[in-house]
């Protein structure tokens, strides 16, 4: 197990997941997350300013967590479709990250109701943290299971935006605890870190 699993094994020998059903399965898996906080996004109660006024902060939060995953999203399209062996880890660690952005939308709707709450700031802030961490973690996995592939290995053999923004992510979960307003803030940030996708391996293969 623990060598990876090619995508051409996957077809010759039986073998239960390659990087595209991997892939596939993740993407179903992040459409659901979103299509759930657009269930629990309401309209305004009255057809006027007052009304589009009291739903901004709900717009606002959607707005970024909807950001958050298609950005993760994003990037982990890359990642997968750059790596050629899937290892029970990187299984592992993917169903991990997946469980991580699927509370996006508990955080999204406790922020949106009580906007103002160091516990929800706090606890959204949590889960952006852990899910950059094992973002982190599946990165590294597909390093190792991919251990023979040097275009892989020199793309994220010294992943400093993976560290970085993870521990830029523990810090905003501090920054939640003193205020809110500056978690929120955080997350932006954190966010807008990783809105350009990670070109590194698309670069190592050029």
């Amino acid at each position: 197990m623990s060598e990876g699993l090619t995508d051409h094994d996957d077809h010759d020998h039986g073998d239960p997941m390659g990087s595209a059903r991997l892939e596939s399965f993740s993407d179903g898996v992040m459409a659901v997350i979103i299509t759930i906080m657009a269930i629990n996004l309401h309209p305004p109660t009255h057809a006027d300013w007052h009304g589009l006024e009291q739903r901004l902060p709900d717009l606002a939060i959607y707005a970024l967590s909807f950001a958050a995953v298609a950005i993760y999203w994003n990037n982990h399209h890359h990642l997968l479709r750059a790596s050629t062996a899937i290892s029970a880890a990187v299984m592992w660690f993917n169903l991990m990250l997946l469980f991580w952005l699927s509370l996006i939308p508990v955080g999204t709707q406790w922020v949106a109701q009580a906007p103002g709450s160091h516990w929800a700031a706090t606890a959204y802030a949590v889960i952006y943290f852990l899910c950059a961490a094992t973002y982190l973690a599946l990165t590294r996995a597909i390093v190792q299971a991919n251990h023979h592939d040097r275009h892989i290995v020199r793309a994220l053999g010294y992943d400093l935006k993976g560290v970085g923004s993870m521990i830029f992510a523990l810090v905003v979960v501090g920054l939640a605890i003193l205020s809110p307003y500056l978690g929120y803030l955080g997350d932006v940030v954190v966010a807008t870190w990783w809105v350009i996708p990670d070109r590194r391996l698309v670069k190592s293969k050029a």
